[in-house]
């Protein structure tokens, strides 16, 4: 038998892959978690919460409003998911949730997160955990930044920048940076769910990208001859004028999920290569 799996946020970019391509794999429900009345959402039957909706990608968001939908309602939805008798609570936080400073990140890095966003799922994995007992599991997934088609965000916006500029500034950037593909992302999500394995993970590719590889790898997908220069007068103006930008263009930041994959006994399926071709391609079920 299929195990019922409650997915809220499935209309959104992560939540729409997983029940496009796990339909099959899984009895899947939907909640639509900002307009959903709690107090009457009936979880009978359900084995399972995939909890993907969020406040994210929304800068003008303030503090009480991450900390009214990422926690507080997130936490009723356990506490609700628990006294109904469902078996795993599987949360999706974010790479945020660590000190900004760091370069290099596994699953006991410091915590320090710097927005409202990344403190508010921090708050919430803290709860979360508390709420966990033998009948109750917890698990909680940590990405980078997800790309794959329809992906919001900065990929989207970059991805629009390539298709609309053919000299970029961003050449000879030797940084290395973690994505994790959302195909990547999912099947370890599946690979948690079929476990029931509780605790902290992280998910990302198996290697990093430069900026500069990056761009040359979207843009050979799509067939799109860019010149990328390197202008260290932009450099240096980004980093004065943009910080948090040029933080994310010319610094590194390396997931190791290593731990992780082991504990899970987990490979992701995609190359990275594959995971760029498939985001400009589109992928069939």
């Amino acid at each position: 038998m299929k195990h019922h799996v409650l997915v809220t946020g499935a209309s959104e970019f992560i939540g729409g892959y997983f029940t496009t391509h796990y339909s099959a794999t899984y009895n899947i429900s939907f909640c639509s978690f900002h307009q959903e009345n709690l107090d009457a959402l009936a979880l009978g039957g359900i084995s399972t919460i995939l909890h993907l909706s969020a406040i994210v990608h929304q800068p003008n968001a303030t503090q009480a409003l991450c900390n009214e939908f990422n926690v507080s309602k997130t936490v009723n939805l356990a506490l609700k998911a628990k006294e109904a008798g469902v078996k795993q609570f599987v949360f999706m936080s974010t790479i945020a949730v660590y000190d900004t400073s760091l370069t290099f990140l596994n699953e006991d890095s410091l915590l320090n997160p710097a927005t409202f966003y990344g403190q508010s799922k921090l708050e919430a994995e803290k709860q979360l955990l508390a709420l966990e007992d033998e009948h109750f599991k917890v698990s909680i997934i940590r990405p980078p930044m997800v790309y794959g088609a329809n992906a919001p965000g900065n990929i989207k916006s970059l991805m629009k920048l390539i298709d609309k500029v053919p000299i970029l500034p961003f050449g000879g950037i030797m940084n290395q940076r973690s994505f994790v593909y959302v195909g990547n992302l999912c099947a370890m999500i599946d690979c948690i769910m079929k476990q029931r394995q509780s605790g902290i993970f992280l998910a990302s590719d198996d290697a990093p990208l430069s900026t500069t590889q990056l761009i040359e790898h979207i843009a050979r997908a799509k067939n799109k001859k860019k010149y990328l220069l390197h202008v260290k007068l932009f450099e240096y103006m980004l980093r004065w004028l943009k910080p948090s930008l040029y933080q994310r263009l010319f610094c590194d930041l390396v997931v190791d999920n290593s731990q992780t994959k082991a504990t899970l006994d987990f490979k992701n399926p995609y190359r990275v290569e594959e995971g760029i071709r498939l985001m400009i391609e589109g992928e069939k079920e």
